[in-house]
């Protein structure tokens, strides 16, 4: 018998994986683990801000009145009910039946592409985009086309609406109307109208991803895409940026045909959402004032995104452009151009102590985009640490003077002929002002 070989040990893997590759996000989370490291990078909420006295005691009363709490559960009617009352707030109407439970929303969004796409079918995103649906597609290996975003309201319709007029018919449109990741744009209501329009005309099906919708700073964020149509339109939510992302829940808001098929496909994921996370969740929202806590969430943030607003004007190039959210947790810069944000990221981590993603980390489909734009995070660090930070990165990205050759026989450390007498050097009542 021969001896083994290297190749012989080798797992055939599927086809697909042979291309895939780990996320620049999760490459950045690693980059930046460093504790002294002032991170701007992932969008993380802010952990001093997450309700634990409030869960802890619903934890405890599940525990000690619910014996279904350690064992398997069908998902809780009761935690759909809550999703309705939730969903009210985004100005969607809808029942228990038209709710599904899953393991955050990136589950959903896995779901919701294995319902929706044929392998190697057509999906259209923003050409700047959270990477997680599509992360969640690569599987199936898609056909992505992509349309152009603005840093301030979002997906470009019309660009989509000429899309489907040429004849393409995707299998979804995925975006995120509200607190945009990257962007921090929030979509207006006409926009949000036509959206829905456009895909009614078509016959297509939309993804709105609103992680972020119940995070708005100026009180008049618009109604949920889903308002707009509830057939076409699938509403995808989320605990992570309003409770803790560890309770990991999310869910759908579809037609209950779509929420069956949701279910079944579960059952082959990870069978259930975990019972004690549901019922903790709802024994929170039953017993504990959420509406108190979503009000300090919200205004805590706000003096963040201000902090960093703030701190942008004063430190970053004139020539830089950002944008100005009214939900979520970013800021998206566009640098003064030829600044390449990736190489930028090296020499913040190693020069200046701080961190933030890339744009081009966001580019769908391979595009260039992003390549001088940059994500900032504003809900995890303090005010006071956005300040120092930013300040820190804006230093980077100042113009460097130019070295000028000295002439022959000057000295280098006074700039005068190394023959001739130093200068005076005035008094400090004497000494001109300048720039500090």
């Amino acid at each position: 018998m021969p001896e083994p070989t290297a190749a012989d040990h080798d797992i055939p893997f599927a086809a697909w994986t042979r291309q895939s590759r780990q996320s620049i996000l999760r490459e950045i989370l690693a980059l930046t683990a460093d504790p002294n490291l002032l991170s701007f990078a992932l969008g993380m909420p802010a952990a001093e801000l997450f309700p634990t006295p409030g869960y802890a005691r619903a934890a405890q009363h599940v525990l000690g009145h619910d014996p279904r709490a350690l064992q398997y559960g069908m998902p809780l009617r009761r935690l759909r009910e809550h999703v309705v009352q939730l969903m009210a707030l985004r100005g969607v109407e809808c029942t228990e039946n038209e709710v599904f439970i899953t393991t955050g929303a990136q589950q959903a969004m896995s779901l919701l592409g294995q319902l929706l796409v044929t392998p190697g079918g057509t999906v259209v995103t923003e050409e700047l985009a959270y990477d997680g649906m599509l992360g969640s597609l690569r599987p199936l290996q898609p056909r992505v086309l992509t349309v152009p975003s603005d840093p301030q309201t979002g997906m470009d319709v019309g660009a989509l609406e000429a899309l489907l007029a040429a004849g393409e018919r995707p299998a979804l449109v995925y975006t995120i109307p509200e607190g945009h990741n990257p962007l921090g744009a929030s979509m207006p209501s006409a926009a949000r109208r036509r959206l829905a329009e456009v895909a009614g005309c078509y016959g297509v099906t939309v993804i709105e991803d609103d992680a972020y919708g119940l995070i708005d700073y100026d009180g008049d964020a618009p109604p949920a895409l889903r308002s707009y149509d509830g057939r076409r339109v699938l509403y995808v939510g989320s605990f992570s940026k309003i409770m803790a992302p560890g309770i990991r829940t999310g869910w759908v808001v579809a037609p209950e045909a779509v929420v069956q098929r949701l279910s079944i496909l579960k059952q082959g994921s990870d069978l259930d959402v975990t019972t004690f996370a549901q019922l903790a969740l709802s024994a929170f929202l039953d017993r504990e004032p959420f509406a108190e806590h979503l009000a300090s969430l919200r205004a805590a943030y706000a003096v963040r995104r201000d902090a960093m607003l703030e701190a942008l004007d004063a430190h970053f190039p004139a020539a830089a452009r950002w944008s100005r959210p009214r939900a979520g947790m970013f800021v998206w810069v566009e640098t003064p151009e030829g600044v390449d944000t990736t190489a930028l990221l090296r020499r913040a981590v190693a020069e200046a102590g701080v961190a933030f993603v890339p744009g081009q980390a966001f580019c769908a489909a391979g595009g260039v985009r992003g390549r001088g734009g940059l994500r900032l995070n504003f809900s995890r660090p303090s005010p006071d640490q956005i300040h120092d930070g930013i300040r820190r990165l804006g230093r980077l990205l100042q113009p460097r003077p130019a070295v000028i050759p000295l002439p022959a026989g000057f000295s280098p450390a006074v700039g005068a002929s190394a023959s001739a007498p130093p200068r005076p050097v005035p008094s400090p009542s004497t000494r001109p002002l300048g720039p500090r």
